[in-house]
C-alpha cells in the first residue's frame, strides 16, 4: 500500500457509496499488477462486479489464473479473493445491486449489460 492508502477491516456505507473501485489483478502472462477502474456494489464484505465482455475481459482472464486480488475503494485498500458467481440466487443479487446503484446516474440503458454481463464476487479479507 502507498502512504496515502489505509487498510480498513470493516467496509461501511461510505465505501459502498463510492462511484468506482480499483481492482488490481496479476497479469496472467507477465505476472505484473494490472489495475482497472470499475463499477461495483458492496454487500457486507463481498463486492460484486459485472464483466460486460464476460470471459474475454482481461481482468477476468487474469483473476481466473490468480484469484488473489487487491481492491481500492476511496482511500481504503483490501486484499481479497475473487470468484466467478455461479449460484443463480447470488447471480441475481449481483445484477440487481449493480443495476440499482448505477441506472439512475447513467444516461443510457443498463438493461442488456445487467442481463448479459458476467458476475464476479470479491471477498474482502478481514
Amino acid at each position: 500500500m502507498s502512504d496515502g492508502e489505509r487498510s480498513d477491516p470493516h467496509p461501511n456505507e461510505s465505501l459502498a457509496a463510492e462511484a468506482y473501485c480499483y481492482l488490481t489483478t496479476t497479469g496472467r502472462v507477465t505476472g505484473l499488477p494490472r489495475q482497472i477502474e470499475i463499477w461495483f456494489a458492496l454487500q457486507g464484505r463481498r463486492l460484486y462486479l459485472l464483466a460486460g465482455s464476460r470471459y474475454k475481459a482481461d481482468w477476468v482472464r487474469n483473476l481466473r489464473k490468480q484469484l488473489r486480488v487487491r481492491v481500492r475503494i476511496g482511500a481504503t485498500t483490501f486484499d481479497a479473493t475473487a470468484t466467478i458467481v455461479t449460484d443463480p440466487d447470488e447471480d441475481a443479487l449481483a445484477r440487481r445491486l449493480l443495476i440499482e446503484k448505477y441506472e439512475g446516474g447513467y444516461a443510457g440503458s443498463l438493461t442488456r449489460w445487467g442481463r448479459t454481463a458476467l458476475p464476479v464476487a470479491i471477498d474482502l479479507d478481514a
